[in-house]
Protein backbone atom coordinates (compact mmCIF):
# COMPACT_ATOMS: atom_id res chain seq x y z
CA UNK A 1 0.00 0.00 0.00
CA UNK A 2 2.64 2.51 0.76
CA UNK A 3 4.25 1.34 -2.24
CA UNK A 4 0.97 2.26 -4.19
CA UNK A 5 0.69 5.68 -2.70
CA UNK A 6 5.13 6.53 -3.42
CA UNK A 7 4.23 5.57 -7.00
CA UNK A 8 1.24 7.96 -7.62
CA UNK A 9 2.94 10.91 -5.80
CA UNK A 10 6.43 10.44 -8.36
CA UNK A 11 3.23 10.37 -11.00
CA UNK A 12 1.96 13.35 -9.51
CA UNK A 13 5.33 15.03 -9.22
CA UNK A 14 6.80 13.92 -12.82
CA UNK A 15 3.36 15.38 -14.39
CA UNK A 16 3.54 18.47 -12.50
CA UNK A 17 6.70 19.45 -13.46
CA UNK A 18 6.29 18.29 -17.28
CA UNK A 19 3.09 20.83 -16.66
CA UNK A 20 5.20 23.95 -15.19
CA UNK A 21 7.93 22.96 -17.81
CA UNK A 22 5.62 22.69 -21.34
CA UNK A 23 4.17 26.45 -19.43
CA UNK A 24 7.06 28.03 -19.25
CA UNK A 25 8.31 26.51 -23.17
CA UNK A 26 5.13 28.23 -24.15
CA UNK A 27 5.41 31.66 -22.11
CA UNK A 28 9.11 31.81 -23.87
CA UNK A 29 7.72 31.00 -27.37
CA UNK A 30 5.04 33.56 -26.60
CA UNK A 31 7.78 36.19 -25.78
CA UNK A 32 9.88 35.60 -28.77
CA UNK A 33 7.05 35.81 -31.30
CA UNK A 34 6.05 39.42 -29.28
CA UNK A 35 9.65 40.65 -29.92
CA UNK A 36 9.47 39.34 -33.31
CA UNK A 37 6.74 41.36 -33.98
CA UNK A 38 7.90 44.15 -32.27
CA UNK A 39 11.11 44.04 -34.26
CA UNK A 40 8.78 43.78 -37.54
CA UNK A 41 7.24 46.54 -36.67
CA UNK A 42 10.09 49.08 -35.58
CA UNK A 43 12.95 48.25 -38.11
CA UNK A 44 11.53 50.39 -41.00
CA UNK A 45 10.80 53.44 -38.34
CA UNK A 46 14.93 53.16 -37.36
CA UNK A 47 16.24 52.80 -40.64
CA UNK A 48 14.36 55.99 -41.22
CA UNK A 49 15.63 57.34 -38.30
CA UNK A 50 19.49 55.93 -39.00
CA UNK A 51 19.25 57.24 -42.71
CA UNK A 52 17.85 61.08 -41.89
CA UNK A 53 21.07 61.64 -40.55
CA UNK A 54 23.34 60.13 -43.73
CA UNK A 55 24.63 62.01 -46.79
CA UNK A 56 22.87 61.49 -49.91
CA UNK A 57 26.36 60.14 -51.54
CA UNK A 58 26.12 57.39 -48.68
CA UNK A 59 22.67 56.46 -49.07
CA UNK A 60 23.33 55.83 -52.99
CA UNK A 61 25.88 53.99 -52.37
CA UNK A 62 24.30 51.60 -49.57
CA UNK A 63 20.68 52.30 -48.99
CA UNK A 64 20.58 50.20 -46.17
CA UNK A 65 23.01 50.49 -43.73
CA UNK A 66 22.05 49.50 -39.39
CA UNK A 67 24.79 52.02 -38.10
CA UNK A 68 26.08 54.76 -40.47
CA UNK A 69 29.66 55.17 -40.37
CA UNK A 70 29.24 59.21 -40.04
CA UNK A 71 26.40 60.89 -38.79
CA UNK A 72 25.50 64.12 -40.09
CA UNK A 73 22.85 67.15 -39.87
CA UNK A 74 22.45 68.05 -43.43
CA UNK A 75 19.06 66.81 -43.89
CA UNK A 76 18.15 68.93 -40.76
CA UNK A 77 19.71 71.94 -41.28
CA UNK A 78 17.88 71.07 -45.14
CA UNK A 79 14.13 71.43 -43.51
CA UNK A 80 15.22 75.01 -42.08
CA UNK A 81 15.72 76.38 -45.29
CA UNK A 82 12.31 74.85 -46.84
CA UNK A 83 10.13 76.59 -44.18
CA UNK A 84 9.58 73.69 -42.36
CA UNK A 85 9.56 75.05 -38.45
CA UNK A 86 7.28 77.63 -40.09
CA UNK A 87 4.72 74.23 -41.13
CA UNK A 88 5.46 72.65 -37.63
CA UNK A 89 3.94 75.62 -36.13
CA UNK A 90 1.05 75.94 -38.39
CA UNK A 91 0.17 72.35 -37.63
CA UNK A 92 0.98 72.78 -33.60
CA UNK A 93 -1.58 76.09 -33.79
CA UNK A 94 -4.10 74.50 -35.93
CA UNK A 95 -4.17 70.56 -33.73
CA UNK A 96 -3.98 72.93 -30.59
CA UNK A 97 -7.21 74.95 -31.27
CA UNK A 98 -9.08 72.12 -32.86
CA UNK A 99 -8.40 70.18 -29.58
CA UNK A 100 -9.70 73.07 -27.24
CA UNK A 101 -13.05 73.65 -28.84
CA UNK A 102 -13.64 69.57 -29.17
CA UNK A 103 -12.88 69.17 -25.95
CA UNK A 104 -15.71 72.55 -25.02
CA UNK A 105 -18.16 72.12 -28.15
CA UNK A 106 -17.91 68.38 -27.81
CA UNK A 107 -18.50 67.47 -24.31
CA UNK A 108 -21.65 70.24 -24.36
CA UNK A 109 -23.40 68.31 -27.06
CA UNK A 110 -22.42 64.88 -25.57
CA UNK A 111 -23.83 65.86 -22.48
CA UNK A 112 -27.00 67.50 -23.65
CA UNK A 113 -27.63 63.97 -25.65
CA UNK A 114 -26.59 61.96 -22.64
CA UNK A 115 -28.40 63.64 -20.14
CA UNK A 116 -31.06 66.03 -21.61
CA UNK A 117 -34.15 64.16 -22.88
CA UNK A 118 -35.34 66.46 -25.99
CA UNK A 119 -37.62 65.47 -29.09
CA UNK A 120 -35.53 63.91 -31.59
CA UNK A 121 -32.35 63.33 -29.30
CA UNK A 122 -32.04 59.97 -30.80
CA UNK A 123 -32.61 60.91 -34.18
CA UNK A 124 -30.13 63.43 -33.99
CA UNK A 125 -27.46 61.40 -32.35
CA UNK A 126 -28.60 58.93 -35.20
CA UNK A 127 -27.42 61.60 -37.78
CA UNK A 128 -24.33 62.09 -36.07
CA UNK A 129 -23.08 58.32 -36.20
CA UNK A 130 -24.47 58.26 -40.08
CA UNK A 131 -22.21 61.39 -40.79
CA UNK A 132 -19.10 58.86 -39.28
CA UNK A 133 -20.12 56.62 -41.93
CA UNK A 134 -19.42 58.64 -44.80
CA UNK A 135 -16.07 58.33 -46.62
CA UNK A 136 -13.97 62.07 -46.37
CA UNK A 137 -13.05 61.82 -49.74
CA UNK A 138 -17.01 62.36 -51.38
CA UNK A 139 -17.03 65.31 -49.14
CA UNK A 140 -13.96 66.96 -50.80
CA UNK A 141 -15.92 68.64 -53.55
CA UNK A 142 -18.73 69.77 -51.81
CA UNK A 143 -16.84 71.47 -48.60
CA UNK A 144 -13.94 73.22 -51.17
CA UNK A 145 -17.34 75.15 -53.00
CA UNK A 146 -18.38 75.87 -49.43
CA UNK A 147 -15.06 77.32 -48.50
CA UNK A 148 -14.76 79.40 -51.50
CA UNK A 149 -18.41 80.73 -51.57
CA UNK A 150 -17.31 81.24 -47.25
CA UNK A 151 -13.74 83.09 -48.79
CA UNK A 152 -12.15 80.77 -46.49
CA UNK A 153 -9.39 79.45 -49.02
CA UNK A 154 -5.73 80.05 -48.01
CA UNK A 155 -7.23 81.42 -44.57
CA UNK A 156 -6.43 79.73 -40.85
CA UNK A 157 -10.44 79.67 -40.68
CA UNK A 158 -10.54 77.34 -43.48
CA UNK A 159 -7.96 74.89 -41.53
CA UNK A 160 -9.52 75.38 -38.67
CA UNK A 161 -13.65 75.74 -38.55
CA UNK A 162 -14.20 72.25 -40.44
CA UNK A 163 -12.57 70.26 -37.75
CA UNK A 164 -14.14 72.70 -34.28
CA UNK A 165 -16.51 70.28 -33.73
CA UNK A 166 -16.30 65.88 -34.54
CA UNK A 167 -18.90 63.55 -34.84
CA UNK A 168 -16.06 61.02 -33.43
CA UNK A 169 -15.63 63.63 -30.37
CA UNK A 170 -19.76 63.96 -29.73
CA UNK A 171 -20.14 60.06 -29.75
CA UNK A 172 -17.28 59.34 -27.95
CA UNK A 173 -18.34 61.98 -24.59
CA UNK A 174 -21.82 61.02 -24.80
CA UNK A 175 -20.50 57.29 -24.29
CA UNK A 176 -18.67 58.50 -21.32
CA UNK A 177 -21.21 60.79 -19.85
CA UNK A 178 -23.79 57.68 -19.98
CA UNK A 179 -21.46 55.64 -17.69
CA UNK A 180 -21.56 58.15 -15.17
CA UNK A 181 -24.56 57.67 -12.00
CA UNK A 182 -27.25 60.32 -12.93
CA UNK A 183 -27.55 59.85 -8.91
CA UNK A 184 -24.42 62.13 -8.66
CA UNK A 185 -25.98 64.96 -10.78
CA UNK A 186 -29.32 64.65 -8.55
CA UNK A 187 -27.56 65.27 -5.60
CA UNK A 188 -25.85 68.49 -6.85
CA UNK A 189 -28.96 69.48 -8.05
CA UNK A 190 -30.61 69.04 -4.71
CA UNK A 191 -27.47 71.37 -3.04
CA UNK A 192 -28.54 74.03 -5.61
CA UNK A 193 -26.48 73.65 -8.38
CA UNK A 194 -27.70 74.43 -11.94
CA UNK A 195 -27.32 72.57 -15.19
CA UNK A 196 -24.22 74.30 -15.65
CA UNK A 197 -22.30 74.17 -12.50
CA UNK A 198 -23.41 70.38 -12.25
CA UNK A 199 -21.68 69.98 -15.32
CA UNK A 200 -18.22 71.80 -14.76
CA UNK A 201 -18.04 70.58 -11.40
CA UNK A 202 -19.19 67.52 -10.90
CA UNK A 203 -19.93 65.73 -14.42
CA UNK A 204 -16.49 66.83 -16.43
CA UNK A 205 -14.31 65.69 -13.96
CA UNK A 206 -15.90 62.38 -13.65
CA UNK A 207 -15.17 62.18 -17.46
CA UNK A 208 -11.34 62.89 -16.66
CA UNK A 209 -10.18 59.86 -18.59
CA UNK A 210 -12.59 60.43 -21.80
CA UNK A 211 -10.96 64.45 -21.91
CA UNK A 212 -7.38 62.72 -22.21
CA UNK A 213 -8.27 60.39 -25.01
CA UNK A 214 -10.28 62.91 -26.72
CA UNK A 215 -7.07 65.61 -26.30
CA UNK A 216 -4.93 62.81 -27.42
CA UNK A 217 -6.77 61.16 -30.68
CA UNK A 218 -7.82 65.08 -31.65
CA UNK A 219 -4.20 66.36 -31.27
CA UNK A 220 -3.06 63.43 -33.55
CA UNK A 221 -5.77 63.12 -35.97
CA UNK A 222 -5.28 66.92 -36.42
CA UNK A 223 -1.30 67.00 -36.61
CA UNK A 224 -1.63 64.18 -39.12
CA UNK A 225 -4.39 65.98 -40.81
CA UNK A 226 -3.76 65.72 -44.57
CA UNK A 227 -6.81 66.13 -47.08
CA UNK A 228 -8.77 69.33 -45.44
CA UNK A 229 -5.05 71.25 -45.73
CA UNK A 230 -4.93 70.24 -49.23
CA UNK A 231 -7.88 71.41 -50.69
CA UNK A 232 -7.89 74.52 -48.21
CA UNK A 233 -4.57 75.62 -49.02
CA UNK A 234 -3.80 77.10 -52.79
CA UNK A 235 -1.39 79.26 -53.36
CA UNK A 236 -0.12 80.41 -49.72
CA UNK A 237 2.87 78.03 -49.21
CA UNK A 238 3.54 79.75 -45.81
CA UNK A 239 -0.09 78.47 -44.45
CA UNK A 240 1.03 74.78 -44.83
CA UNK A 241 0.86 72.01 -42.11
CA UNK A 242 3.69 69.40 -41.80
CA UNK A 243 1.46 66.57 -43.87
CA UNK A 244 1.42 68.84 -46.85
CA UNK A 245 4.52 70.90 -47.19
CA UNK A 246 6.12 67.36 -46.99
CA UNK A 247 3.82 65.94 -49.53
CA UNK A 248 5.25 68.80 -51.65
CA UNK A 249 8.78 68.61 -50.43
CA UNK A 250 9.70 66.92 -53.96
CA UNK A 251 8.77 70.07 -55.60
CA UNK A 252 10.96 72.56 -53.07
CA UNK A 253 14.09 70.50 -53.05
CA UNK A 254 14.66 69.81 -57.08
CA UNK A 255 14.06 67.13 -59.44
CA UNK A 256 16.64 64.75 -57.50
CA UNK A 257 14.79 62.84 -54.60
CA UNK A 258 16.67 63.86 -51.37
CA UNK A 259 15.86 60.67 -49.45
CA UNK A 260 17.83 62.15 -46.20
CA UNK A 261 15.99 65.53 -46.50
CA UNK A 262 12.32 63.65 -46.65
CA UNK A 263 12.88 61.24 -43.91
CA UNK A 264 14.35 64.15 -41.57
CA UNK A 265 10.73 65.53 -42.40
CA UNK A 266 9.03 62.58 -41.56
CA UNK A 267 10.88 62.57 -38.38
CA UNK A 268 9.80 65.81 -37.20
CA UNK A 269 6.29 64.79 -38.13
CA UNK A 270 6.14 61.40 -36.73
CA UNK A 271 8.62 61.73 -33.56
CA UNK A 272 6.09 64.27 -31.47
CA UNK A 273 3.57 61.62 -31.76
CA UNK A 274 5.36 58.76 -31.56
CA UNK A 275 6.54 60.02 -27.66
CA UNK A 276 2.06 60.98 -26.95
CA UNK A 277 1.17 57.04 -27.71
CA UNK A 278 4.33 56.32 -25.53
CA UNK A 279 3.51 58.20 -22.84
CA UNK A 280 -0.27 58.27 -23.07
CA UNK A 281 -1.43 54.47 -24.47
CA UNK A 282 -3.15 53.85 -21.45
CA UNK A 283 -5.46 56.32 -22.62
CA UNK A 284 -5.91 55.36 -25.82
CA UNK A 285 -7.23 52.04 -24.57
CA UNK A 286 -9.65 53.55 -22.64
CA UNK A 287 -11.08 55.83 -25.31
CA UNK A 288 -11.86 52.63 -27.29
CA UNK A 289 -13.58 50.86 -24.07
CA UNK A 290 -15.44 54.46 -23.89
CA UNK A 291 -16.25 54.35 -27.56
CA UNK A 292 -18.12 50.80 -26.97
CA UNK A 293 -20.63 51.11 -24.24
CA UNK A 294 -23.75 50.26 -24.39
CA UNK A 295 -25.73 53.30 -24.53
Amino acid sequence: MATTTASSGRVARVRGESGSMWMRVRQILSYALLFLLAFTFFYPFYLAIVTSFRTLPAIAAQPVVVWPEAWTMDAYERMRSLNVPRWAFNSAVVAVIVTVSNLLFASMAGYALARIPFPGSNTLFLVILGTMMIPTIVLLIPRFIIFRLLSLIDTYGGLILPMMVLPFSIFLMRQSFQSIPPELEEAARMDGANRLQTFFIIVLPLARPALIALTIFTFQGNWNEFLNPLIVISTRQELFTLPLGLAFLRGGIGQNLQWNAILAGSMITTLPMALIFVFFQRYFIEGISYSGLKG
